[in-house]
């Protein structure tokens, strides 16, 4: 097993319909260190729906964390203890999300304004698990943007004992912007977060925002604790087996045709089971991003894995068809 605490200086951000199951076992693949996220889970699904549905995961997928949101002490204390049941590595709190549907639930982003109310979450959840809980979070929030907001909202938390913050290095403007806008508009401000890490050495500090190269990864991991990649994990995911070579160089980087291969026992495994080939491999559309073929890859797939029968062979004929140097 992979010593979780020193090898995973990278993570794969959580990303609302993206970071399914299927997406981490594909990200698995590629990168047998990073530290995975769940798509951010509502407190309220698990509380009152079928839990298994939102919970469940594959082995393979540790070291694995799952995001939760929510404002709502009591059902957060209850997610938690549901959680546990499914031995994940870490539970993080979502104080990071703009979007009008989680601010309308009083979660989300706007939870930065009301860091007495993260802080209550956060003690009912310590109180029911061995599990790491941890805070994803903004810069700041819309004319709150600064580092005494920041340091005010970390030191609460702190105070009920929080050791691990992941910072989004952009303020969230929730009245004004979408959240498309809001991860491009917003300019990034590294210096802030590496600030929070000198002034709070004994915290784990996880940088997050705009990085899509193993230069700007290198430069963040010189100031904090780790980097946490986002829409370029999911746009182009050949990179994370680049930057997991980059970190290991005795790691053997594979051919994006062996990762094809190594899905193909999953793939089947879902399919036993009723789900519909398009829900995989819909996170495989960028694997020959940047290639000759590339565009004919993602056709292919897109116009066959949704036909009836279809299964593991429309990704074989997808590659037959790539040029050969793809």
């Amino acid at each position: 097993m992979l010593d979780y605490s020193t090898k995973n200086k990278v993570s794969i951000a959580p990303m609302m319909d993206w970071t399914d199951r299927h997406c981490r076992y594909f990200m698995r693949l590629l990168s047998p260190s990073a530290f995975l996220y769940t798509e951010m889970i509502t407190a309220a699904a698990i509380h009152h729906g079928d839990s298994d549905r939102f919970l469940r995961f594959n082995k393979e997928e540790h070291p694995l964390a799952l995001q939760l949101g929510g404002s709502d002490p009591a059902w957060m204390a209850s997610a938690t203890v549901k959680a546990n049941e499914y031995a994940y590595d870490e539970i993080n709190i979502n104080v990071g999300c703009p979007s009008d549907k989680v601010q309308s639930g009083q979660f989300g982003a706007c939870l930065m304004a009301t860091p007495d109310v993260v802080a209550e979450c956060y003690r009912a959840m310590q109180g029911e698990s061995d599990i790491p809980i941890t805070v994803k979070t903004r810069i700041g929030i819309d004319d709150k943007d600064s580092y005494e907001f920041l340091v005010d909202f970390v030191g609460q938390l702190v105070e009920v004992g929080c050791r691990k913050f992941i910072v989004h290095a952009r303020i969230a403007i929730l009245d004004g912007l979408s959240p498309k806008d809001n991860r491009t508009i917003p300019p990034l401000n590294y210096e802030r977060v590496y600030r929070l890490k000198r002034d709070f050495p004994q915290l784990e500090i996880v940088l997050n925002g705009g990085l899509a190269d193993s230069e700007q990864v290198d430069e963040v991991l010189q100031h904090v604790d780790g980097a946490m990649i986002g829409r370029q994990a999911y746009h182009q995911p050949y990179f994370l087996a680049e930057l997991e070579q980059h970190f290991d160089p005795n790691w053997t980087l594979p051919k994006r045709s062996d990762i094809v291969e190594q899905m193909l026992p999953y793939v089947e495994s879902v399919l036993a089971v009723g789900e519909p080939l398009g829900r995989i491999t819909r996170h495989m559309l960028g694997l020959y991003a940047g290639l000759p073929g590339a565009r004919a890859w993602r056709r292919y797939i897109s116009q066959h894995s949704h036909l009836k029968g279809a299964g593991p062979e429309v990704l074989l004929n997808a590659i037959a068809a790539l040029p050969s140097a793809a």
